[in-house]
């Protein structure tokens, strides 16, 4: 297990550009548990599929994400340098981009567990925030549920503040999480506590309670490899080493 203050996550995008790299991808949402089980270090991990353009419900077969929650930073670093698991992504995708990230704080579980330790190294020169929502809805509050997912994004879209967000998921339109990557904490907070649409969406969570299992973690994103949408969203390091 992981020392206190050592455990770090990450999160990685793969963008798939043709049919053939899809259809694999899509299997390797199954195929894929095999060998990420006997990766040394490996607390926890999700493979996740995507959704389409401002959290619609529907799949966007382009892109998938798998998150990693690792003991230390060593077993991550040797698993992107030497995994051949992880060598085929890259030759399957035309895009990857991998997040490091520290956790900042979380409330609520994910799988019936909390995979993700408190950092004590947090650096305070380092401005950005990722946070990572995840939730299990019940099945039936789904419709309720996506008819106002649009209403409760009006905040988020165009958002100045806002580097990167994504819609993921395990399952589609049951198991949902949301992935935002922010330059700052007053960005986020503008978002949270000061835009109409998603104090309505939190005050419809209290009141619905359409939630089986739900999960809010903020994270302090250190380091940043690879590009997405065809440019590099951050330094590869941020702040101090």
């Amino acid at each position: 297990m992981s020392r206190e203050g050592d455990q770090i996550t990450t999160i990685t995008f793969f963008r798939y550009t043709t049919l053939w790299a899809r259809i694999w991808a899509f299997g390797m949402m199954q195929f894929a548990h095999g060998p990420l089980s006997k990766v040394a270090g490996l607390e926890f991990y999700k493979l996740m599929g995507s959704g389409k353009k401002n959290f619609n419900p529907f799949p966007d077969w382009s892109v998938y994400a798998l998150l990693q929650v690792w003991q230390r930073q060593e077993f991550a670093d040797d698993f992107f340098g030497k995994s051949p698991l992880m060598e085929r992504y890259r030759k399957k995708s035309g895009e990857q981009w991998t997040l490091y990230l520290k956790n900042i704080s979380v409330k609520g579980q994910w799988s019936g567990g909390d995979p993700f330790a408190k950092s004590t190294n947090l650096d305070s020169s380092n401005p950005y925030i990722t946070v990572l929502t995840r939730a299990t809805i019940k099945p039936g509050l789904l419709l309720k549920f996506w008819k106002f997912v649009p209403t409760s994004q009006k905040g988020l879209v165009d958002n100045t503040g806002l580097i990167y967000t994504k819609g993921i998921g395990e399952t589609p339109f049951a198991q949902m999480a949301t992935f935002s990557l922010w330059r700052d904490v007053e960005s986020l907070k503008d978002f949270a506590y000061r835009t109409r649409e998603h104090q309505q969406a939190i005050q419809k969570t209290r009141s619905l309670d359409w939630y089986k299992e739900e999960m809010f973690s903020r994270f302090q994103p250190y380091r940043s490899v690879g590009q997405w949408d065809g440019k590099y969203q951050l330094p590869e390091w941020i702040g101090s080493k």
